[in-house]
């Protein structure tokens, strides 16, 4: 088959489509099981999913700014990441085994491992860092009675820890 879009050519989007086929095969073979309703919020769920990263891979390919990218790449790992857990409530349901699934979450695995390189590749926003606020006086002085007893603000900044 002919590939008209950039997106086709992406292998990440290529393994997608995999799994999209696989995951059918998979809920068409739970539905002759006649599971009944009691599956039917997770089936629902893995298909949508499947579509979800699917879909989020060939728009975010599309968008020319960089974090925008990132982002529909990121979006495309978190339904990676429900369809992974999909696949587990499954099994934890009974309604699948482990070997059944095993082969998709081998293929989601692949898929998440491409897409996080992607957002590294495009994501251009520093790492996101947790800082303290500067202590206010009333900390300040908090922070002078814990120290009283301990070793001088120089000789704990001075020790190697290994």
């Amino acid at each position: 088959m002919r590939k008209c879009f950039d997106h086709e050519n992406l292998d990440v989007y290529q393994l997608e489509l995999r799994f999209v086929e696989w995951v059918t095969a998979l809920l068409a073979n739970i539905k002759q099981r006649r599971c009944g309703a009691r599956i039917a919020e997770v089936t629902d769920q893995l298909d949508r999913a499947s579509l979800s990263s699917l879909l989020n891979t060939a728009e975010g390919n599309g968008r020319r700014q960089r974090r925008t990218r990132a982002k529909f790449f990121d979006d495309a790992r978190g339904s990676v990441m429900e369809c992974a857990a999909c696949l587990d409530a499954l099994v934890a349901k009974g309604i699948c085994t482990s070997e059944e699934i095993r082969d998709g979450k081998q293929l989601l695995l692949r898929i998440a491992s491409i897409l996080t390189k992607l957002i590294l590749l495009f994501d251009c926003s520093p790492p996101s860092v947790v800082r303290e606020e500067p202590p206010d006086e009333e900390s300040a002085h908090e922070e002078e009675d814990e120290n009283e007893n301990g070793p001088p603000d120089s000789e704990v900044r001075g020790r190697r820890h290994g």
